[in-house]
């Protein structure tokens, strides 16, 4: 019910503002200053998400395949898992301090609920000065209420944190405005957020900061050495770490991206079978590699096909808005830097950075992942709520009160449905990322009765998790996470206990394989072979 009264007061304070048609500070100003010092509702948003995460995904305790990758990296209990081209070490900095007080996974899981809450609530409000609290508020509820981003919050991957810092840092590029109050302050925080989103993923820090360059050789105001050294400053303090892995483990950063590519099943003009594969694992699975699976209904997915419209019809709105400013005399127009349309760059430009992110992931891969795109969907809820503001200041103005009621009581309708069928989804994708991750630790269990015990290895599918659960060292010969020969594995199975582990699904045993003695493991659908 809290959401729902959220997003109502959302709109409602969209009525209330103007809809910008200058780009002056002083339009933002004023904006920031009708609305309450004590306005509480991006707050209210930002606890609603804790207070989700802690009764839905939360629940789900137990590590899954690329958490236990990322944490692996900074656990000091735990032998680190081979760790691929395309990842990126951010999340694990994020959580080593955690980490290395606690082995509890609890613990971490209510230390990441805090510390993302707390995250998009200082994101979003990065956004306050240019929309205005109440279209802010409305932006965050969007986002939130999506099932896949209350999932990922405690979750130990990337998705979501970049998702955050894509939006400050498209926020504070808008508000670094040559001659703008606090200049400095939003260049700092430009570069701070950008030097996040590389650290998180520094391939997909540069397709975000990709429209930067042309919001500045189109619009005076941010065309300055200081914009450009914050963006560019920003990018490489926090690829630095990338790029020197890249040299140090795979040969340079041409051959890390190659390797990345490999990795990703050949990154290339997959036209039409990524958009395809997005649609299809909308609600799940959280992975779908090949992804075959049916598409979602359409009262399932409504939102997503809808998703173009909304945005072509809120950049359409900009556009007019901008051409529809009073034209004065020559002598009694304000200089230039003052006359820069912000107004439509508050809506253009965090699309053409949504766009620039999705490309990759829409148009490169075949396969898809509903968190690949929480960073577009965080975007993209900026101009969406714009756009419902302006609906219901429209009515409000060609049918009075009763028709700015009736807007909002439509709206609020609608976005209450929406969020009961992302309810849904949520319960539903939590109890199947429970099941897996619970057989990991099944599966770990019965290799610790079969005396699998530290220091030892596990080889096979799955093998990461399971390692890491056990406190093992994994290993694979073959696929996207090769790391040991066959040698190395026999060599190792002469001095330390050793399981590869079996899927009857995909019925491959190796050669050395065939003489070990074959254990089912209860509560999966899994064996493991143990010399």
């Amino acid at each position: 019910m809290a959401s729902d009264e959220g997003g109502g007061d959302a709109v409602e304070e969209g009525m209330a503002t103007t809809d910008r048609r200058a780009a002056g500070p002083a339009s933002a100003t004023t904006d920031q200053d009708a609305t309450p010092h004590h306005d509480v509702r991006l707050a209210a948003v930002a606890v609603a998400f804790a207070v989700l995460q802690l009764c839905y995904a939360v629940a789900h305790m137990d590590l899954g395949w690329d958490e236990s990758v990322y944490l692996s990296q900074v656990d000091p209990r735990n032998p680190a898992a081979f760790f691929s081209a395309p990842r990126s070490r951010g999340i694990s900095f994020l959580v080593a301090p955690i980490v290395s007080l606690t082995p509890s996974v609890p613990v971490l899981r209510v230390a990441l609920v805090l510390l993302s809450s707390l995250a998009l609530f200082a994101a979003f409000r990065v956004w306050e000065p240019l929309l205005g609290r109440g279209r802010v508020a409305l932006a965050a509820l969007l986002f939130t209420g999506l099932w896949i981003t209350v999932l990922s919050g405690p979750e130990v991957m990337p998705n979501l944190w970049l998702a955050l810092a894509a939006v400050a840092a498209v926020g504070w590029f808008l508000r670094a405005r040559r001659d703008a109050p606090g200049r400095r302050r939003a260049l700092t925080g430009l570069a701070v957020t950008l030097a996040a989103a590389a650290l998180l993923r520094a391939p997909d820090a540069v397709w975000l900061a990709l429209p930067l360059p042309a919001a500045c050789a189109g619009v005076r105001a941010w065309r300055t050495p200081a914009t450009a050294a914050a963006v560019l400053g920003g990018l490489a303090a926090g690829g630095a770490q990338w790029a020197a892995e890249a040299y140090e483990r795979f040969g340079g950063i041409g051959r890390r991206l190659a390797l990345s590519s490999d990795t990703e099943g050949g990154m290339g003009a997959h036209l039409g079978a990524g958009l395809r594969a997005s649609y299809r694992a909308l609600n799940g699975p959280q992975l779908c590699r090949p992804c075959r699976i049916a598409g979602p209904s359409i009262a399932h997915s409504l939102w997503w096909l809808l998703l173009p419209v909304l945005i072509a019809a809120a950049c359409a709105l900009a556009l007019r808005v901008r051409r529809q400013e009073p034209q004065e005399p020559q002598e009694l127009r304000e200089p230039r830097r003052s006359r820069e349309p912000e107004g439509a760059a508050v809506t253009l430009l965090p699309v053409a950075c949504a766009l620039a992110l999705a490309a990759p992931y829409l148009l490169l891969l075949d396969y898809a992942a509903p968190r690949f795109l929480l960073p577009v969907y965080a975007l993209l809820a900026l101009p969406v709520a714009g756009l419902a503001a302006h609906a219901v200041r429209a009515a409000g103005a060609a049918a009075g009160r009763r028709g700015r009621f009736a807007a909002v009581a439509l709206l609020g309708a609608v976005l209450a449905a929406h969020l009961a069928v992302q309810l849904e989804e949520l319960r539903v994708n939590t109890a199947d990322a429970r099941d897996t991750t619970v057989r990991y630790r099944r599966a770990a269990n019965e290799l610790g009765r079969l005396g699998v015990i530290a220091p030892c290895l596990v080889i096979g599918p799955r093998a990461q998790p399971i390692a890491y659960e056990a406190g093992c060292v994994s290993a694979q010969t073959a696929g996207n996470n090769r790391s040991h020969t066959t040698d190395d594995i026999l060599r190792a199975a002469a001095r330390i206990p050793t399981a590869l582990l079996y899927d009857p699904s995909h019925p491959y045993l190796p050669p050395y394989a065939r003489g070990w003695h074959s254990h089912p493991l209860p509560g999966t659908d899994w064996f493991a072979y143990v010399p």
